[in-house]
């Protein structure tokens, strides 16, 4: 298993109506169903650790096909959409990444990536397992707060290795911008799920075995 270092950012996108369970951190309970579009995640992981498989259901077909054709590039449906959390799982057939906001959605961008990879702010290296990278860029997806605090103080370096996402690590979050890289065991076909109407609003990422 390689390990790069991280640079900057991108990610696919499909808004879809359907439902599915979403697993949240242990420490919260299952949301209910969604009815825009629902995902399913499982337990948040500590930097460095690994994540068990989730016993949660697995997403209908209505969620949509994957696709491999990058980049993906989704409007924001708000100026600022503070991260709240942040949360890996895995599924028969896919492994899934999930944002949780405050309200709205961010501009977002899903890319393939190259190494080497470096921090958004200060240029150091960072340190990105897997074979191939995704870069998620979102513009007004952040942890920054209007009144200088942080929206979100969880792991920002997961190392689940699933069988197809092996690592998710934040590149950096400078001037209401974030990115984020998904290290891949191999160059996977994605999906991206948008939930708006049913409780917080998520970004969903789901990466095909």
């Amino acid at each position: 298993m390689r390990r790069y270092r991280l640079a900057s950012v991108a990610i696919v996108g499909v808004l879809l109506a359907g439902c599915i369970g979403d697993v949240v951190s242990p420490s919260t309970d299952p949301s209910t169903p969604g009815s825009v579009a629902s995902t399913s995640s499982a337990p948040s992981a500590a930097p460095g650790s690994s994540v068990p498989t989730s016993a949660e259901p697995i997403p209908s077909d209505a969620l949509g096909a994957f696709s491999c054709s990058l980049p993906i590039v989704e409007s924001a449906t708000v100026p600022r959409a503070n991260i709240t959390d942040v949360r890996v799982g895995t599924h028969a057939g896919h492994d899934r990444v999930v944002f949780e906001f405050n309200e709205g959605l961010p501009e977002l961008t899903l890319d393939r990536a190259e190494p080497p990879f470096t921090h958004d702010a200060s240029g150091m290296p960072v340190d990105v397992a897997g074979e191939s990278f995704l870069r998620l860029t979102m513009r007004g997806g952040t942890k920054q707060t209007l009144e200088n605090t942080s929206s979100y103080d969880g792991p920002t370096d997961f190392h689940p290795e699933f069988t197809g996402l092996v690592s998710l690590v934040e590149g950096g979050d400078f001037e209401a911008q974030s990115t984020w890289y998904l290290g891949l065991s191999g160059e996977s076909c994605v999906r991206v799920i948008r939930l708006i109407d049913d409780g917080a609003p998520r970004l969903v990422i789901d990466v095909e075995h």
